[in-house]
């Protein structure tokens, strides 16, 4: 993978190496380096040349009347981005003057080149040259203005940014080591880069654990799934429209003990000066307490707080989708409603705990005898609710499965429950209850009824249970047109 930073200065190098070339010939074709906006030269000092036993100064008016080539020895040459498509190079170097009397300049001089990029050429747009400090011979030093103040104010500088550059690094350090959120890059591979020291604190794995592997590995599939999503959706989107900026997703992240985190991700692209992405960088947040609490409020809206069943709420929605499904599939579905026989006595006799108690146990064997995908809920009180869906597209055998797996329920209702409860004699020793339910079956399919329609329908058959001495079950069929 080339580097666009290395391309750019190796075609500035050999820019100025013509320039200087054609500098020193004193060949006016230089000019052609030159911007249409260019701003014009700027300078200071002049030239100090020797003539054998004395020294005569040359101003830089005098200097660009030399017709003669000049030699020029290049001491450094450094180059500095001030963006993709603006670079600086400043380049110090002797200039030996051609003179009749062999004169040699000793002087140190400074030239400061602006390039930036028009269409596909680089041209120069301003051109600064100054004359610092003048060595001679013996290891003197002959300054046109006061040496001691230059090197006084030149010294100052380099304290300053010297004390800039500490604060610098002092403040890169606090933001990158002392915060508590993951900063990292990565490159257009997805392979990571950096991280930050809270990488550590969070997950465990030290830096060189981390460094050179792909991101992925710290994602479950869910988390996988979800980076790859949003990669195709900027890259349809660029595909249309401009750049894509920050995108920002939730994932668990892997930890070095085995646990798994919550992190929200703040992703940005880099790009190069023709808008290819070469790599990201973001930010990682730990989420996990913010995220069971989401957890909590939603467990506390769609679920009953004592049994941890389906709530009313819950129920509906299921039950809606339900209803749509079998008018799509033309597949039976049917819906159970269970009131308690005797729970009340229970209450009477050993308190409301002791009701909590049966509550959970009737939850319990509830849940063992239906499947994963049927729903079971707690209407309120002492009613629950049985959803079961994808029955069979004939009528007689759906019914027939729904009569099985109520009796089922019936029959796990009935058997004894053996409770646990404070108030018991002796406290703490289990107490045996006996109790029923009544249970009011309806069977559906593609009909244009309500979620409350079928429920009602279930209720009062499970009400014709009761009536019919308890622990029954009851379907309601006469009045269904589908059934009938």
């Amino acid at each position: 993978m080339t580097d666009p930073r290395s391309d750019r200065h190796h075609e500035i190098r050999a820019l100025f190496e013509a320039y200087i070339e054609m500098y020193a010939s004193r060949d006016d074709r230089l000019t052609a380096h030159f911007s249409e906006n260019f701003s014009g030269y700027t300078g200071s000092g002049n030239f100090l040349v020797r003539s054998r036993e004395e020294w005569i100064k040359i101003t830089r008016q005098d200097f660009a009347q030399v017709t003669g080539r000049i030699r020029i020895e290049m001491l450094d040459l450094a180059l500095q981005d001030i963006s993709d498509d603006v670079v600086a190079s400043t380049a110090f170097f002797h200039i030996h003057l051609p003179t009749e009397n062999e004169m040699l300049s000793s002087e140190v001089a400074r030239l400061v080149l602006i390039f930036r990029r028009e269409g596909a050429d680089w041209k120069i747009v301003h051109s600064g040259i100054s004359i610092p400090y003048h060595p001679a011979q013996d290891g003197e030093v002959y300054p046109l203005k006061s040496l001691q103040e230059k090197n006084s104010a030149l010294t100052a500088l380099v304290e300053e940014r010297t004390r800039a550059l500490h604060r610098s690094e002092a403040l890169y350090r606090q933001l990158t080591e002392d915060t508590q959120d993951v900063l990292w890059k990565a490159d257009a591979d997805l392979r990571i880069t950096y991280i930050s020291p809270a990488d550590e604190r969070l997950r465990g794995y030290k830096a060189d654990e981390v460094v050179g592997r792909h991101v992925f590995e710290m994602f479950n599939d869910d988390g996988i799934a979800r980076v790859k999503s949003l990669m195709q959706q900027r890259a349809a989107a660029e595909k249309s429209g401009p750049p894509f900026g920050s995108m920002t997703f939730e994932a668990e992240h892997r930890c070095k003990d085995g646990r798994w985190i919550w992190g929200e991700v703040q992703s940005n692209p880099d790009r190069d000066a023709e808008g290819k992405i070469i790599g990201y960088h973001g930010i990682t947040r730990e989420i996990t307490q913010r995220k069971h609490l989401e957890e909590q409020v939603r467990q506390l809206a769609f679920h009953d707080p004592l049994t941890r069943l389906a709530n009313r709420r819950l129920l509906l929605d299921r039950l809606a989708q339900n209803i749509a499904l079998t008018q799509r599939t033309r597949r039976y579905s049917a819906l159970a409603f269970l009131d308690l026989d005797k729970f009340k006595a229970l209450n009477d006799a050993h308190g409301h705990g002791a009701g909590d108690l049966l509550l959970l146990e009737v939850a319990n064997r509830l849940k063992s005898c239906v499947r994963e995908v049927d729903t079971v809920a707690r209407f309120g009180g002492d009613e629950f609710v049985v959803l079961l869906g994808d029955l069979s597209a004939d009528r007689d055998e759906a019914i027939s499965q729904a009569s099985a797996i109520a009796e089922k329920i019936r029959t796990r209702l009935a058997t004894p429950y053996a409770l646990n409860i404070a108030s018991g004699e002796p406290p703490g020793f289990p107490i045996e209850h006996r109790c029923s339910a009544s249970i009011g079956m309806v069977v559906f399919n593609g009909c244009e009824a309500s979620e409350e329609n079928v429920i009602d329908w279930a209720d009062s058959a499970m009400y014709r249970a009761k009536e019919d001495g308890r622990n029954l079950v009851r379907f309601h069929g006469a009045s269904q047109p589908w059934l009938s």
